[in-house]
């Protein structure tokens, strides 16, 4: 495991983020991490009035003053609710360097931009959260990082069983690389003696009926093909054992299915504190055919989710130029 890692957590005090922190006990992370604690003051930006325009030659928008002044409560209370989380986190990971940070904006983009500029490890929110407007849902906000991140994304949901207990662990598995790198994440972390682990092959039929007939090379580099029931346990035993080796009960198992469906029934059968899925097993026409599986199950799960990205932290690109856009409030497009 990277015995060092960068964390950032966006912290808005609401009952999801105060669950997403508890829910780090059970993450398996190491006890030497640098983590940032991100609190953003959500300001409406309404357009300026007639006589703000006027003054600063007719420009429509905010002018160009510093948002705190517009909202000073707004931005003590974001300061306030980042040192409470970084204060929590302390008592619970002594041994971590928190720091606790407070922006004005919108909460998703506010994440995106420092992701862009810090690049972590991981990225850490809760499943829903709050607003001036109230709650967000989670397609406003979480679903938006998910979406435009370039990097493990953790989508946390409160969990009923103790910190120190062992954890139920399930990883969605597809042979693809993504797949595969959950299943090293997975593997890298420390976790609780007794921790279990199920990797679930989802064999898709709607891959190879919708998908394949189009695009023909994708059936060709596919290792697992309809119909071969050995090569797809084969494969899943292959990470299962992988797993074993860094001290986890595990077991592979082969479904049929829709993705999507199977694996947050599989998780709420068996209990499953975390799903692990790769951020992307297909491609981006492909997504588009059949929908994006890590997407899916982050929005619709009853558990955590952490979808894996690996992506070094050296690189440039770590957003695209049109995610780049929408982290700094420009415009652009976005795809899941």
């Amino acid at each position: 495991m990277n015995e060092h890692m960068k964390i950032l957590i966006g912290y808005d005090g609401s009952e999801c983020s105060d669950a997403a922190l508890t829910d780090l006990r059970r993450a398996g992370l190491p006890p030497d991490a640098e983590v940032m604690v991100l609190s953003v003051a959500d300001v409406p930006l309404v357009p300026a009035s007639a006589e703000m325009q006027t003054a600063y030659g007719g420009v429509s928008g905010w002018p160009p003053a510093s948002p705190a002044s517009l909202a000073p409560e707004t931005a003590e209370e974001a300061h306030r609710l980042a040192e409470a989380a970084r204060q929590r986190l302390l008592e619970d990971f002594p041994s971590w360097d928190v720091r606790a940070e407070s922006r004005i904006g919108w909460p998703d983009r506010a994440i995106l931009r420092r992701a862009q500029e810090w690049k972590p490890d991981l990225v850490v929110v809760g499943s829903h959260g709050r607003s001036t407007l109230g709650r967000f849902v989670l397609g406003s906000v979480s679903l938006k990082v998910l979406a435009r991140l370039h990097g493990t994304v953790r989508i946390a949901r409160a969990s009923r069983r103790a910190a120190g207990a062992a954890a139920r662990l399930l990883v969605g598995f597809d042979g693809s690389a993504g797949a595969e790198e959950a299943v090293r994440v997975v593997a890298s972390r420390r976790w609780p003696v007794g921790s279990e682990v199920r990797v679930i092959a989802v064999n898709d039929p709607r891959v190879l009926s919708t998908v394949y007939p189009l695009v023909p090379q994708v059936a060709l580099a596919n290792p697992l093909q309809e119909g071969d029931g050995a090569r797809w346990q084969r494969t899943a035993d292959e990470a299962a054992r992988e797993l074993q080796a860094a001290g986890l009960a595990a077991a592979a198992f082969v479904r049929a299915g829709d993705p999507k469906h199977l694996l947050i029934d599989e998780a709420i059968r068996w209990g499953a504190d975390c799903i692990f899925v790769g951020a992307r097993g297909l491609g981006r026409f492909e997504r588009f055919l059949i929908g994006s599986v890590s997407t899916s199950v982050a929005a619709r799960a009853h558990c955590t989710v952490e979808v894996v990205r690996h992506l070094a932290r050296t690189s440039d690109v770590w957003l695209s130029a049109n995610e780049c856009c929408l982290a700094q409030g420009q415009g652009g497009r976005a795809y899941a």
